[in-house]
């Protein structure tokens, strides 16, 4: 059983992530529950999404996962990986963007939020942390609109990374994505979105 998580705010895309996700993973004949827990999906509440995978034929009965379930936390926002950190396996690892956006509802509600002070959170936590320069891929690809893309691409990527003990190492893979995406986006984003896997790929 493969759990992962996808946070951020709304309008960030998380959710579409997350069925990206999913699609990659019913390619391999997997059973796939998916879920989505807190938030709305609206811009400035937070959305949390859940993937649970059953990668060794595994029946997966509910979508939701357990405290220390999650092999993956994938974090559009630091400060919503902070708040999903509970989730995390010991061995997981949490990938989480660079750059933030000041909520405007929840825990970390505030003028002066600051990223860098959650990211230095994480790590602090003794957690895997993965951290991703969206705002430097977001702007070599021209549009902020592929950061749900960049950071899950981002994610497959440190995963499949040689020294690597993910449990998604060599199970999923920036192919296997590549291959699901324009069944799960618009056609007019397809080439942007494919653009935004291949460059996380040779970063």
């Amino acid at each position: 059983m493969i759990n992962v998580s996808l946070v951020g705010i709304g309008g960030q895309g998380s959710v579409l992530a997350a069925k990206i996700l999913a699609e990659a993973a019913r390619s391999k004949g997997w059973q796939v529950r998916t879920a989505e827990t807190t938030g709305m999906a609206q811009r400035g509440g937070d959305v949390m999404s859940h993937v649970r995978m059953g990668n060794n034929g595994e029946e997966v009965f509910s979508p939701l996962p357990g405290d220390a379930s999650d092999d993956v936390i994938i974090a559009l926002e630091p400060g919503e990986g902070l708040r999903a950190l509970h989730l995390l396996k010991s061995s997981g690892v949490m990938v989480v963007a660079r750059s933030g956006v000041a909520p405007t509802v929840g825990d970390f509600k505030s003028p002066s939020y600051d990223p860098a002070k959650m990211i230095e959170a994480l790590q602090a936590s003794g957690a895997h942390v993965v951290v991703v320069d969206d705002v430097a891929l977001c702007d070599a690809l021209g549009s902020r609109k592929a950061l749900n893309i960049i950071m899950l691409a981002s994610a497959l990527k440190a995963v499949n990374a040689p020294e690597s003990q993910s449990a998604l190492r060599g199970v999923l893979t920036l192919d296997d994505m590549r291959a699901v995406v324009p069944a799960c986006v618009k056609e007019r984003f397809v080439e942007m979105n494919l653009r935004a896997v291949s460059l996380v790929e040779g970063v």
